[in-house]
């Protein structure tokens, strides 16, 4: 890696990047925060002169120095202000899921040693409290919505704290060697692990992806509204707009999330295949598919009708469209496609900083997750087949976790988990997850992701879980979509038929599906069957329903309706 590289010259670290535009312009919005159907709006100055008022305060605390400070909260410009300060207060920034419950807070709280909490937005912070040692000193985020109060008023106000606090004035520089921030993986098994990163790995990923992140635009404006404690917003919405001086609007509520959208017209945009999937229903449900085709062969109207569907999503000024956290569906990348919403893929994980791939505009190659970045080394297990990378923005390892980082971290080189290849473009294709794939009573390895792909054009479908390891041939347990709801049994079941009677044969005999399930309830957050990024819990799911798959299996119908 030529770290000497365009690229890597003039990149900076986030403080950096924030001491800058805190100069430069002042007066110009960097947050929008929504309330109901006006914006809270904080300039450059106003968010420099809030995050150094909680410096002054964090500093009265007398930590040692590099504490680690925790933060959880939903999206809102607070979430930023808060790491903000606390970068510029020398210590690390340890943020938490908003979603975790009393017993996984507890758990990080306790491996993390965080010695201060910021807490914000929460839907039920008093069921989460208990969580919280007594040890562990509460910030309290402001809320301005009406006839609210603070999310919790036994812990320190920040309203009070700005009050009563004069800004810090200093201007630290971290070295590249000092701890940035510990991410806590999603978990999608076992207990969360803190992936420790330097300001040197994030100055580094900066700079040798710029010109892919569009650093260049002269104008850019950031929704937020996945978890900003996860790598790959903190990449698309705290890094960029660090790094370019953009706006970030903020979404308030699920309810508002399409006016929210609309009203931002970001220039980068990020959602994970399941937020694509819900934009593709929703459009749908007020065109169906066949009136849609319809109108895109006609010349004049074509043309008005992606334009309007666009700017309906809020994208028609999307410079930056980005899928990644999961596999997406090739099929669903190409139906928007035709809209004229080119979505380009990403590949990478915390411990990479979610830098590893991404598709280029103008070369795709469907099927993969893009070129490497520069500065990217990839190479392939010849025994396993997992995706080994190398890069100069590895993370440090796990927190308090030796022996789990050197199973991963060996001689400069991660082992992603992930099997894959890479072409003579530099392309890489990810084809299952190591975990994830399984032995048939037969000896032959299926991957579950690679099959569940096949379902993809069912619009009826929302969620799918291919498994099975213990059955002559694989199930497929689904959610259906509202439209599949809508639609009833009568409909939905030939519809599933004739898709696994197209599929099947592009299988090999041991993949052949032999029973859909439709299960009742849906895969949610608060069911512990998704992560907060959207992801299935596989091992939970097949672990819920796994009484159930062989009588399942034994039943004479193809598609199965759960009772």
């Amino acid at each position: 890696m030529n770290t000497g590289s365009t690229e890597r010259q003039g990149a900076e670290t986030l403080i950096e990047s924030f001491y800058r535009w805190e100069q430069q312009q002042p007066g110009k919005v960097y947050l929008r925060q929504p309330v109901g159907d006006a914006y809270i709006d904080f300039t450059w100055a106003e968010v420099g002169q809030q995050a150094r008022r909680l410096v002054t305060y964090i500093h009265s605390l007398g930590l040692p120095p590099r504490s680690n400070i925790g933060l959880i909260s939903k999206n809102c410009a607070h979430w930023l202000i808060a790491d903000i300060a606390i970068l510029l207060s020398g210590h690390v920034s340890v943020p938490f899921y908003p979603t975790l419950t009393a017993e996984q807070l507890k758990q990080v709280l306790e491996h993390s040693g965080c010695r201060v909490l910021f807490v914000g937005k929460i839907d039920n912070w008093e069921a989460i409290k208990p969580g919280v040692p007594p040890t562990v000193h509460g910030i309290a985020f402001p809320d301005y919505r009406p006839n609210s109060s603070a999310p919790d008023p036994d812990y320190a106000q920040w309203n009070q704290i700005l009050a009563t606090n004069q800004p810090y004035p200093g201007h630290p520089v971290p070295a590249d060697s000092d701890l940035f921030t510990i991410i806590y993986t999603s978990g999608t098994t076992g207990n969360p692990k803190g992936v420790m990163v330097d300001y040197g790995a994030v100055r580094q990923a900066i700079g040798h992806t710029r010109y892919r992140m569009g650093h260049d635009l002269p104008e850019t404006r950031f929704f937020s509204y996945l978890p900003l404690c996860h790598v790959a917003e903190r990449n698309i919405v705290e890094a960029t707009s660090l790094a370019t001086g953009g706006t970030v609007y903020f979404t308030e509520s699920l309810d508002s999330f399409a006016r929210n959208l609309a009203a931002a017209r970001p220039t980068h945009f990020l959602a994970v295949p399941r937020i694509w999937t819900k934009l593709q229903q929703g459009v749908l449900a007020k065109l169906p598919q066949h009136k849609l085709d319809t109108l895109l062969k006609i010349p004049f109207l074509s043309g008005i009708v992606k334009r309007k569907i666009r700017q309906g999503l809020g994208l028609n000024e999307a410079k930056l469209i980005i899928t990644g956290a999961a596999p997406m569906p090739i099929s669903l990348i190409r139906w928007f496609r035709k809209l004229d919403i080119h979505i380009q893929e990403a590949y990478g994980m915390t411990e990479n900083l979610g830098a590893v791939s991404i598709m280029p505009v103008s070369r795709v190659k469907d099927g993969t997750v893009g070129q490497l970045y520069e500065g990217v080394d990839v190479r392939i297990d010849s025994r396993t087949g997992e995706v080994l990378t190398r890069c100069g923005w590895l993370m440090r390892g796990y927190y308090r976790e030796p022996a789990l980082t050197e199973a991963v971290l060996k001689n400069g080189w991660l082992a992603t988990g992930d099997v894959g290849e890479v072409d003579d473009d530099g392309y890489l294709r990810i084809t299952g997850r190591v975990k994830e794939m399984y032995k048939s009573p037969k000896g032959e390895y299926i991957a579950p992701a690679q099959i569940e792909f096949g379902f993809a054009d069912n619009t009826y479908i929302e969620q799918i879980c291919v498994g099975g390891q213990h059955l002559p041939q694989p199930i497929a347990l689904v959610v259906l979509s509202e439209t599949g709801r809508q639609a009833g049994r009568q409909v939905v079941e030939p519809s599933l038929q004739q898709t696994l009677s197209q599929l099947n044969p592009r299988l090999h005999a041991y993949e052949h599906v032999r029973k859909v399930v439709v299960v009742k309830d849906p895969w949610t957050i608060e069911n512990n069957r998704m992560t907060p990024t959207m992801k299935i819990k596989r091992n939970v799911i097949e672990s819920y329903y796994e009484p159930h798959m062989e009588p399942w299996f034994s039943r004479t119908e193809t598609v199965i309706w759960e009772d």
